[in-house]
C-alpha cells in the first residue's frame, strides 16, 4: 500500500538517516588499531643489545692496530710497602759555609746568588794585612834559606880541603836546616789559609775560592765591607745529590732499615725516583714521636729542590698472590673496577674485586680465574670504545 509522503516528512526521514550514518562512522573510528607487524622484532633486538652490554667487538686486525696486548692472569709476587711523609733537604755532606779565615776588607766580589761555581773558582778577593805579614814571613825565610845554603856549601868545601875547621862546617849545616824548617812552616801557614806565596802581585790580596762544584745559596758580602775571619760570607751546596728526610713512626721502625729500597714521589708534581736508605736515627723525638731516616738521591736535573714535600714508599716485603694482572689492565667501568676479558670476537668488561697492589701487579680476589686471557696493555682504548658505544645507544 503506497502512502504518499509530504515534502516535510521526506526531509525529516533524510536527516535521521544522515545522523545515523555519522554516528556509525564515529564508533568505527574509535576502535583500536591493530599493532604493526614489526613491533615484536624491534623489542627482541633491544633485548639482544642489552645482553651484549659491556662487550667491545674487535677483529684481530683491529686489536693489533689499537695496540691492545693480551696476557694470561696468573700467580705473582706482590711487594708490600709503607708510605711515609718526607721532605727534600740539602746534602749536608756537600754543603759548605765559606768563611774568609782572615780579617780584611772586601776588594772584589765575583759570585752571585744562584750562580753555579766550579771547584777552585774565585768567589771574592779580600785585602788582608795579616796575609801580607804571612807572605812577608815566607819571603824572608826563603831569603835566609838561600844565604844559609850558600854558606853551608862554602864551609863544606873548605872543610873537605882542610882549610876550615869542622865546627864551622857543622854550624853552617845547622843554620841551613833551621832555615829550611822556617820556610816549610811559613809555607804551611799560607797553605792552611788557602793562599799562595803571592808571586809578583800584591802581598795582601787574598782570593776566596769555592771548595767544590755547587750553587751559591747564600751571599753575605759586599764590596768595601770589612769582614772578620769567621764571618759566614757564602753558603755553597752541591745539588747533584740531595737528601729525602723521612719521619718514621715507632711502629714502622722494623720496616725502615739501612739499605732498604724506597721510591720517592713528589707531592707538587708527577715525578718519582728510586733510592736507598742510608741512615736511620736511633732516637725518637719527644714531640713528634718519630725517628728520622734519610735517603740519598741523585739530582742531575735539579728537579728535587730542597723544601719540597715528598711521599716515600718503603718496601716492607713481598708475598705470593694466586691471581694477578698488570696494574694498567684495571679500568673503572660504571663506577666499579673491571678487567677486559678476551672473548671470541673481542673483549668483555668483567667486574673484579681487587686485593693488594705494588704499582706493577694487582691481586684479583674475585671475578677472574687463573689462566684467563685479558687486555694487559691498551685497556684504556677498550674503555674508550665502550664509552662511545654506550653514548651511541643512549642517543
Amino acid at each position: 500500500m503506497h502512502i504518499p509522503l509530504s515534502k516535510k516528512q521526506g526531509i525529516a526521514i533524510a536527516a535521521i538517516c544522515g545522523a545515523g550514518a555519522l554516528l556509525a562512522a564515529l564508533i568505527l573510528g574509535a576502535a583500536p588499531a591493530a599493532p604493526p607487524a614489526k613491533a615484536q622484532p624491534a623489542a627482541a633486538a633491544a633485548e639482544a643489545h642489552h645482553d651484549e652490554e659491556g662487550k667491545v667487538e674487535l677483529s684481530a686486525a683491529q686489536i693489533s692496530a689499537a695496540g691492545v696486548g693480551v696476557a694470561a692472569a696468573g700467580p705473582g709476587r706482590i711487594a708490600s710497602s709503607v708510605a711515609l711523609p718526607g721532605e727534600i733537604r740539602f746534602n749536608e755532606d756537600r754543603t759548605a759555609h765559606v768563611v774568609p779565615r782572615l780579617a780584611g776588607v772586601v776588594d772584589s766580589v765575583h759570585a752571585d746568588l744562584g750562580q753555579l761555581v766550579k771547584k777552585g773558582q774565585v768567589l771574592a778577593v779580600i785585602a788582608s794585612t795579616a796575609l801580607s805579614e804571612q807572605r812577608s814571613e815566607l819571603l824572608s825565610a826563603q831569603r835566609r834559606l838561600a844565604l844559609a845554603r850558600s854558606t853551608y856549601e862554602r864551609e863544606h868545601k873548605l872543610w873537605q880541603e882542610k882549610i876550615s875547621a869542622e865546627q864551622d862546617y857543622l854550624q853552617a849545616r845547622q843554620a841551613m836546616q833551621e832555615a829550611e824548617i822556617a820556610v816549610r812552616n811559613a809555607g804551611q801557614k799560607l797553605s792552611a789559609l788557602g793562599a799562595d806565596a803571592g808571586g809578583n802581585g800584591p802581598l795582601n790580596r787574598y782570593p776566596i775560592r769555592a771548595p767544590f762544584d755547587g750553587m751559591v745559596l747564600e751571599k753575605h758580602i759586599a764590596l768595601g765591607e770589612a769582614v772578620k775571619e769567621d764571618a759566614n760570607i757564602f753558603v755553597i751546596s752541591d745539588l747533584s745529590t740531595v737528601w729525602a728526610e723521612i719521619a718514621v713512626p715507632a711502629k714502622d721502625l722494623g720496616t725502615v732499615r739501612v739499605g732498604g729500597r724506597v721510591t720517592v714521589k713528589a707531592s707538587a708534581f708527577d715525578a718519582s725516583a728510586a733510592g736507598t736508605i742510608t741512615y736511620v736515627g736511633a732516637l725518637i723525638g719527644e714531640q713528634t714521636r718519630t725517628a728520622k731516616a734519610r735517603v740519598t738521591m741523585a739530582n742531575p736535573a735539579m728537579a728535587w729542590r730542597p723544601g719540597l714535600f715528598v711521599s716515600v714508599d718503603v718496601v716492607a716485603g713481598a708475598s705470593d698472590a694466586a691471581v694477578t694482572v698488570a696494574a694498567d689492565a684495571v679500568q673503572t667501568v660504571e663506577g666499579q673496577p673491571a678487567v677486559f676479558l678476551k672473548v671470541a670476537d673481542g673483549f668483555q668488561a668483567t667486574p673484579v674485586t681487587l686485593g693488594r697492589s705494588d704499582g706493577k701487579l694487582v691481586e684479583i680476589l674475585k671475578g677472574l680465574p687463573a689462566g684467563a686471557n685479558y687486555a694487559a696493555a691498551g685497556s684504556f682504548v677498550l674503555k674508550s670504545e665502550l664509552g662511545k658505544a654506550s653514548a651511541g645507544h643512549e642517543h
